[in-house]
């Protein structure tokens, strides 16, 4: 069924991946999640109640969530879709993301609102009535629950969409949430033993984790997360594929929300070429990121002097020099401006995390006394998040 979903989307909107066809799929998933997991909460609220299952009415209450969860999601594609205006330059993809936080708040709200009604049928138990019907609703909510999480796995992935693949999750947590319950009441028919309190009281706290999970991964989008390696490797490689392109550093992308990533690079080239040249094939460079990764890149364009034998010999000095301090430090955009009785060596440095820049920076100072004349570092310190080479 997932599949015949994906081949009607494709045939109607084409790719999936991008523009009306990615918002079409999101839609799609929302109209989904919000008639299952309805049609779950009445038939769950429905046997809760008369069995005096808290546990099961927990559940329910759940799925009630859940269906407002994708509401939410519906509600957040179709506000992204939204093109740039005046006000928001970059578009408003990233409403996708705000979506996903609004859904984590109200799931730890009805999560902490459960716990307490879980802690007072523990305070005071009573029987659950155990019966078929119960049995078959809550086998039922697990097999469409499965489905689900499938379901927004595989379009998640297509798409490329952080919300569905927090869906997915969550509803791989409600399978795991509903086997509890049917679980306590087996055990319950059983054995009198009264656990409907004990489990209604996990599966809020399953709930409250699964919101704290879902808001961590919307917030750090939204804080400006790290992009991903993969992607930057990849663009790296591909700008690097140029013979003329010496050298990449100072890379970075920003996200403003599913297909509108943004970026910017330093890119060294030999300056004996013709800047036109050079500049040519920046901007082809820049058309074909955005062609393949969908990424809108701007490139800053910096010659090497690879022709003056003091300025390579220098060079060469220095990027010893700084690996004999620490082989993890890397240098780019070396210069050298000679004066009157001194020459200034101008570079930036890429620094771990973990050294003390300040004392670097002294350490630097001091062995530039050993290089060949009256020598001062000019130096810039980058950090390795920009720089992956």
């Amino acid at each position: 069924m997932i599949s015949q979903i994906l081949r009607i989307l494709a045939r109607r909107h084409g790719d999936l991946s991008a523009g009306p066809a990615r918002t079409a799929c999101g839609k799609t998933a929302g109209l989904i999640g919000i008639a299952l997991n309805i049609g779950l909460f009445a038939a769950k609220l429905v046997i809760g109640l008369i069995s005096g299952s808290v546990a099961i009415t927990a559940d329910a209450v759940n799925n009630l969530t859940d269906a407002s969860g994708s509401v939410l999601t519906l509600l957040g594609f179709r506000l992204a879709e939204k093109p740039a205006d005046e006000d928001h330059p970059f578009g408003h993809a990233r409403v996708e993301y705000i979506t996903g936080l609004a859904v984590a708040a109200l799931i730890l709200l009805i999560g902490v609102e459960l716990g307490k009604s879980s802690i007072e049928k523990i305070l005071h138990p009573a029987p659950v009535a155990f019966s078929v019907p119960l049995a078959l609703v809550l086998l039922l909510s697990i097999a469409v629950k499965l489905w689900m999480a499938r379901f927004n796995r595989v379009l998640g992935r297509r798409i490329d969409s952080a919300a569905l693949s927090a869906a997915a999750s969550d509803s791989r947590n409600d399978v795991i949430s509903t086997a509890a319950v049917l679980a306590a009441c087996v055990i319950g028919a059983l054995t009198g033993v009264h656990l409907d309190g004990p489990m209604g009281l996990a599966v809020a706290a399953f709930i409250v984790w699964s919101g704290i999970g879902v808001a961590r991964e919307t917030i750090s989008p939204l804080l400006g997360e790290n992009a991903d390696p993969a992607l930057v490797k990849a663009v790296v490689e591909d700008v690097m594929a140029h013979e003329l392109v010496l050298g990449v550093h100072d890379v970075m992308v920003h996200d403003y929300g599913p297909g509108q990533k943004f970026a910017t690079l330093h890119v060294e080239m030999d300056r004996r070429e013709d800047p036109l040249v050079c500049h040519d094939i920046i901007d082809n460079i820049e058309r074909e990121i955005l062609t393949r990764h969908g990424i809108h890149l701007t490139i800053h364009y910096d010659p090497l002097e690879m022709d003056d034998a003091e300025t390579v010999e220098m060079r060469d000095r220095v990027t010893a020099l700084v690996s004999g301090l620490d082989p993890r430090l890397k240098m780019h955009d070396f210069r050298m401006v000679r004066g009157t009785d001194h020459t200034n060596l101008i570079f930036d440095l890429v620094v771990p995390p973990d050294l003390d820049r300040a004392e670097l920076r002294r350490s630097i100072a001091g062995a530039a006394q050993t290089l060949p004349g009256k020598c001062y570092c000019v130096v810039t310190f980058d950090s390795p998040a920009f720089n992956p080479n």
